[in-house]
């Protein structure tokens, strides 16, 4: 493509060379640019992309788009074309678009935002979809899906230039609908711009990420970002059971509908029976048994329901396929051992997460008892740790307290922190075990027949990171090994 298009609508400030050249790709790390690239230099929140300018020229940039002033040019700097920009962080979302010829208008994209059941929501959609006929591509925290082939993912949310690349490969494959978590994160660094999403989904806010956005107050500012950036014509589909759900449609242009599960919505969700295998719900008046516990995966099933409707399904279909669908890897995923005790693995890794976990099944352990095993990771908000260690205090009849991702933090001072919220009257249920696959064995062989043991903080992740190093670690894995020692 010509550069001049690429940058159309950028508003760069100034162009040394000719930008009437062909440019054969767009890179925004330099160790992927090749001959005849684009090269963005972003300025980043742990590196800046204009230290690797020289690193890109070298590797055969054709050009380069820079926000800052260049007292010291790299070499080959005059070889090559050079734009100015205001801000790249924001204008790789529009160069990424124009590059890939907007592949999110070929596609009906929703976004999913919110604290929790953003991958749950964004999975059942996008495998729903399919089983109706539907062409479908997913871009999660899990991973990322053009059909039926899949693609790792590093965060939640993408970075603009692998986002719209895979957003074109869905559209020239034929893809209907593309299904994206849209984290907090994403939205305050610009990772959607120039996306144009058919609709938003709206799933909970509660306390999390306070690290980065420093206040509450923040943390929701940049959720409403998604909404505030919908288009007239697009819909945007909101917990209502949630008081802020309100505060993210303020001065939204989409067409605003609702989901609930206890007061008047759109769409309405009840739990009428509920077991570890499933739950019989009432959506909309009618029933439907899914594979799915909680009251919270009523919501998430209540957002898929909707927003699919919206998106012109058929209600019987629609709800015939719901009662087929299985849980997401490593949310609320249960393994069956010996002794009848029960594994449940989930990523609940927020105060809220944990405590609707934790609610969901101390009901159903009819009369025996429920352990949960988790931590906190490092280097991310303190805050939440005390909160996490009190509700496990709360629901749990035991708790072992373990690490998580400690990162670069030592794990003993996480424990601690934690520790700080459990009453002194409970500490006689608690254990403190550092090492996450000792405190798993402990808790499965020292459960009474017939009990549950939740596992939670990591779901799906299959490594842990400590002193920055990750190392192969699943939840899942150690579990099933805990139990064949059972069995043997």
């Amino acid at each position: 493509m010509r550069l001049e298009e690429i940058l159309k609508d950028t508003g760069y400030i100034s162009a040394n060379g000719n930008t009437d050249i062909d440019i054969t790709d767009i890179a925004s790390d330099s160790r992927e640019c090749v001959a005849g690239c684009l090269f963005i230099a972003v300025k980043g929140f742990q590196t800046d992309g204009h230290l690797f300018i020289g690193q890109a020229i070298k590797a055969g940039a054709a050009a380069v788009v820079y926000q800052d002033e260049m007292p010291d040019k790299a070499d080959g700097w005059d070889n090559i074309v050079t734009v100015r920009v205001n801000d790249s962080r924001h204008a790789v979302g529009t160069i990424s678009a124009n590059f890939f010829r907007h592949p999110s208008s070929e596609l009906e994209l929703v976004g999913i935002t919110g604290t929790n059941g953003k991958t749950t929501i964004a999975t059942l959609l996008y495998r729903l979809m399919t089983m109706l006929g539907y062409k479908c591509g997913l871009l999660s925290t899990i991973a990322n899906y053009v059909i039926d082939k899949k693609y790792g993912t590093a965060n939640t949310t993408g970075d603009p230039i692998t986002t719209n690349r895979l957003l074109r490969e869905m559209a020239d494959s034929g893809c209907a609908y593309c299904f994206m978590e849209v984290s907090s994160h994403a939205l305050h660094q610009e990772r959607v711009n120039g996306l144009r999403f058919k609709g938003a989904i709206f799933t909970n806010i509660t306390r999390d990420h306070l690290d980065y956005h420093k206040t509450f107050e923040e943390y929701i500012r940049c959720k409403k970002m998604l909404f505030d950036s919908l288009p007239s014509g697009s819909f945007a589909l909101i917990n209502s059971d949630d008081k802020r759900g309100k505060i993210m449609v303020q001065n939204c242009k989409a067409t605003v509908y609702t989901y609930s599960s206890g007061t008047m919505a759109d769409f309405r969700a009840a739990v009428l029976e509920k077991s570890l295998e499933g739950s019989l719900l009432s959506i909309n008046g009618t029933q439907v048994w899914v594979r799915f516990i909680g009251e919270h995966n009523a919501h998430n099933l209540c957002a898929v329901y909707g927003c699919a409707i919206l998106l012109g399904s058929g209600k019987e279909e629609t709800l015939r396929c719901m009662s087929a669908l299985g849980p997401v890897k490593g949310r609320l995923e249960y393994i069956k051992g010996g002794r009848g005790i029960t594994a449940v693995v989930d990523y609940a890794h927020t105060p809220d997460a944990l405590e609707n976990v934790l609610k969901t099944l101390k009901p159903l352990c009819r009369g025996t008892s429920l352990t949960a095993v988790f931590g906190c990771g490092g280097n991310r908000d303190k805050g939440k740790r005390s909160e996490m260690a009190a509700i496990g205090a709360k629901y749990a009849d035991r708790i072992i307290i373990t690490s998580d991702n400690p990162r670069y933090e030592k794990a003993e001072d996480i424990i601690e922190d934690m520790k700080k919220g459990i009453p002194d009257g409970d500490m006689g249920r608690v254990l403190f075990i550092t090492d996450r696959k000792e405190a798993i064995r402990t808790a499965i062989a020292t459960a009474p027949p017939e009990s549950i043991v939740v596992v939670a903080g990591k779901g799906h992740e299959d490594y842990q990171i400590i002193n920055g190093v990750k190392h192969h670690f699943d939840d899942r894995e150690v579990i099933d090994e805990c139990f064949k020692q059972i069995k043997a």
